[in-house]
Protein backbone atom coordinates (compact mmCIF):
# COMPACT_ATOMS: atom_id res chain seq x y z
CA UNK A 1 0.00 0.00 0.00
CA UNK A 2 1.11 3.53 -0.33
CA UNK A 3 0.76 7.05 -1.65
CA UNK A 4 1.28 6.47 -5.36
CA UNK A 5 0.45 10.06 -6.41
CA UNK A 6 -1.14 8.70 -9.58
CA UNK A 7 -4.66 9.66 -10.54
CA UNK A 8 -6.70 7.29 -12.69
CA UNK A 9 -10.40 6.91 -13.41
CA UNK A 10 -10.43 3.29 -12.15
CA UNK A 11 -9.78 4.35 -8.54
CA UNK A 12 -10.71 8.04 -8.66
CA UNK A 13 -14.26 8.63 -9.98
CA UNK A 14 -13.58 12.40 -10.20
CA UNK A 15 -10.69 11.89 -12.61
CA UNK A 16 -11.74 10.90 -16.12
CA UNK A 17 -8.35 10.07 -17.60
CA UNK A 18 -5.34 7.84 -17.19
CA UNK A 19 -1.65 8.27 -17.82
CA UNK A 20 1.41 6.24 -18.74
CA UNK A 21 2.19 6.21 -14.99
CA UNK A 22 -1.10 4.51 -14.13
CA UNK A 23 -0.59 2.00 -16.95
CA UNK A 24 2.94 1.26 -15.68
CA UNK A 25 1.71 0.87 -12.09
CA UNK A 26 -0.97 -1.60 -13.22
CA UNK A 27 1.59 -3.54 -15.30
CA UNK A 28 3.99 -3.77 -12.35
CA UNK A 29 1.33 -4.92 -9.89
CA UNK A 30 0.00 -7.42 -12.44
CA UNK A 31 3.54 -8.79 -12.89
CA UNK A 32 3.76 -9.17 -9.11
CA UNK A 33 0.40 -11.01 -9.13
CA UNK A 34 -1.32 -8.26 -7.14
CA UNK A 35 -4.66 -6.58 -7.69
CA UNK A 36 -6.08 -3.29 -6.54
CA UNK A 37 -7.99 -3.91 -3.32
CA UNK A 38 -11.71 -3.29 -3.49
CA UNK A 39 -13.03 -0.47 -1.36
CA UNK A 40 -15.76 -1.15 1.18
CA UNK A 41 -16.53 2.57 1.06
CA UNK A 42 -15.86 4.75 -2.01
CA UNK A 43 -14.38 7.96 -0.60
CA UNK A 44 -11.38 10.16 -1.37
CA UNK A 45 -7.96 9.57 0.19
CA UNK A 46 -6.36 13.01 -0.12
CA UNK A 47 -8.00 16.23 1.03
CA UNK A 48 -6.37 19.55 0.13
CA UNK A 49 -6.76 22.89 1.87
CA UNK A 50 -6.34 24.98 -1.27
CA UNK A 51 -8.99 25.55 -3.94
CA UNK A 52 -6.60 25.17 -6.92
CA UNK A 53 -6.33 21.38 -6.60
CA UNK A 54 -9.13 18.87 -6.30
CA UNK A 55 -9.36 16.28 -3.57
CA UNK A 56 -8.43 12.89 -5.00
CA UNK A 57 -7.75 9.19 -4.59
CA UNK A 58 -3.99 8.58 -4.76
CA UNK A 59 -3.46 6.21 -1.82
CA UNK A 60 -4.01 2.61 -2.81
CA UNK A 61 -3.65 -0.94 -1.52
CA UNK A 62 -2.69 -3.84 -3.79
CA UNK A 63 -3.25 -7.36 -2.50
CA UNK A 64 -3.11 -11.00 -3.51
CA UNK A 65 -6.07 -11.67 -5.83
CA UNK A 66 -9.02 -13.93 -5.02
CA UNK A 67 -8.22 -13.99 -1.33
CA UNK A 68 -11.41 -13.65 0.69
CA UNK A 69 -9.46 -12.58 3.79
CA UNK A 70 -7.62 -9.77 2.06
CA UNK A 71 -9.77 -8.57 -0.80
CA UNK A 72 -11.06 -5.25 0.55
CA UNK A 73 -10.16 -2.28 2.66
CA UNK A 74 -11.84 0.78 4.15
CA UNK A 75 -10.94 4.44 4.08
CA UNK A 76 -11.54 6.63 7.11
CA UNK A 77 -11.40 10.32 6.17
CA UNK A 78 -12.40 11.35 9.71
CA UNK A 79 -9.18 9.84 11.07
CA UNK A 80 -6.87 12.12 9.10
CA UNK A 81 -6.47 14.63 11.96
CA UNK A 82 -3.92 17.25 10.79
CA UNK A 83 -2.79 15.22 7.79
CA UNK A 84 -4.29 15.75 4.35
CA UNK A 85 -4.47 11.95 3.85
CA UNK A 86 -7.23 9.66 4.99
CA UNK A 87 -6.35 6.41 6.75
CA UNK A 88 -6.59 3.20 4.72
CA UNK A 89 -7.43 0.23 6.92
CA UNK A 90 -7.45 -3.48 6.18
CA UNK A 91 -8.33 -6.19 8.68
CA UNK A 92 -6.23 -9.32 8.38
CA UNK A 93 -7.41 -12.30 10.39
CA UNK A 94 -4.63 -14.25 12.07
CA UNK A 95 -5.52 -17.86 12.69
CA UNK A 96 -3.87 -20.05 15.26
CA UNK A 97 -2.09 -22.78 13.37
CA UNK A 98 0.22 -25.55 14.46
CA UNK A 99 3.07 -26.19 12.05
CA UNK A 100 4.75 -29.55 12.46
CA UNK A 101 8.53 -29.17 12.52
CA UNK A 102 11.43 -31.55 12.92
CA UNK A 103 14.97 -31.03 14.04
CA UNK A 104 17.98 -33.04 12.98
CA UNK A 105 21.05 -32.82 15.13
CA UNK A 106 24.45 -34.10 14.10
CA UNK A 107 27.27 -33.94 16.59
CA UNK A 108 30.19 -31.89 15.28
CA UNK A 109 33.26 -33.91 14.17
CA UNK A 110 31.35 -37.19 14.52
CA UNK A 111 31.28 -40.07 12.06
CA UNK A 112 27.62 -39.17 11.42
CA UNK A 113 28.66 -35.64 10.36
CA UNK A 114 31.36 -37.02 8.10
CA UNK A 115 28.87 -39.40 6.41
CA UNK A 116 26.26 -36.64 6.04
CA UNK A 117 28.72 -34.23 4.40
CA UNK A 118 29.91 -36.99 2.04
CA UNK A 119 26.30 -37.80 1.05
CA UNK A 120 25.54 -34.09 0.61
CA UNK A 121 28.55 -33.61 -1.69
CA UNK A 122 27.47 -36.68 -3.68
CA UNK A 123 23.90 -35.30 -4.04
CA UNK A 124 25.25 -31.94 -5.23
CA UNK A 125 27.51 -33.58 -7.80
CA UNK A 126 24.57 -35.64 -9.11
CA UNK A 127 22.36 -32.60 -9.73
CA UNK A 128 21.37 -32.41 -13.40
CA UNK A 129 21.97 -28.75 -14.28
CA UNK A 130 22.56 -29.15 -18.01
CA UNK A 131 19.24 -27.69 -19.23
CA UNK A 132 18.25 -24.84 -16.92
CA UNK A 133 16.15 -22.77 -19.29
CA UNK A 134 13.13 -21.88 -17.13
CA UNK A 135 12.35 -21.02 -13.55
CA UNK A 136 10.22 -24.17 -13.35
CA UNK A 137 13.29 -26.32 -14.14
CA UNK A 138 15.26 -24.66 -11.34
CA UNK A 139 12.36 -25.23 -8.95
CA UNK A 140 12.27 -28.93 -9.93
CA UNK A 141 16.03 -29.26 -9.36
CA UNK A 142 15.76 -27.59 -5.95
CA UNK A 143 12.80 -29.78 -4.95
CA UNK A 144 14.67 -32.91 -6.07
CA UNK A 145 17.74 -31.80 -4.08
CA UNK A 146 15.58 -31.14 -0.99
CA UNK A 147 14.07 -34.62 -1.31
CA UNK A 148 17.55 -36.12 -1.57
CA UNK A 149 18.64 -34.29 1.58
CA UNK A 150 15.56 -35.57 3.43
CA UNK A 151 16.57 -39.13 2.55
CA UNK A 152 20.17 -38.69 3.76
Amino acid sequence: MGDFNIRYSIWDPNFLYHSAHSDLLMDITDFMNLELSKLTNQVLTRYLDNQQNLNSVINLIFLRPKSSEYDNHSIYPDWKLISDYASLIINIAIFKEHIQTRKHIIVKNSKEEENFVAELIKAIKELNIENISKVEVIEQIIQSFANDIDRI
